[in-house]
């Protein structure tokens, strides 16, 4: 378990186990690869980050993933990978969400990204930084980084 305040004063605690909380599990974040290159959705107000939203009432944690990559990107699901789970506890929120690795088969163009203004394509280095203006405050905590982390052990 990792433990750590994110940059909003939150309380989050990061685990790989996939059962800790799984009955509380009501959002997903989706680390998306596509080729060579990692897929981001450029929210309208917080910038660049991975897709992923809220689990609707008629779907599960996996559909949810694919519906969001897609809603937000236009990007199609070929593989999907649950990486962990983490627990936000703050002043005005408490919430857990799901962290996937998606492999991306191809990106369709659309007129409407819902909240985002689309797909943002950043070439895979070990230097890639996620700090900065650019990127969501959500990119820029733990979470993240142990994920990806994560990620090149099992599936690099």
């Amino acid at each position: 378990m990792h433990e750590f305040i994110d940059k909003n004063g939150n309380q989050v605690r990061f685990t790989y186990s996939s059962e800790q909380w799984n009955d509380k599990v009501k959002h997903v974040l989706v680390i998306s690869k596509y080729k060579n290159f990692w897929l981001f959705t450029k929210h309208k107000k917080r910038g660049l980050e991975f897709p992923g939203g809220k689990v609707e009432a008629d779907e599960n944690l996996e559909e949810a993933a694919k519906r969001e990559v897609y809603e937000e990107t236009g990007g199609q699901v070929k593989s999907l990978f649950r990486v962990g789970q983490y627990e936000v506890c703050g002043k005005d929120e408490h919430f857990f969400k799901a962290v996937y690795f998606a492999e991306i088969e191809k990106l369709e163009k659309k007129k409407n990204y819902m909240e985002t203004d689309g797909p943002v394509l950043k070439k895979i280095s070990n230097t890639l930084s996620f700090s900065g203006e650019e990127y969501s405050f959500i990119m820029q905590d733990d979470v993240v980084p142990l994920s990806i982390k994560r990620i090149k052990e099992v599936y690099f």
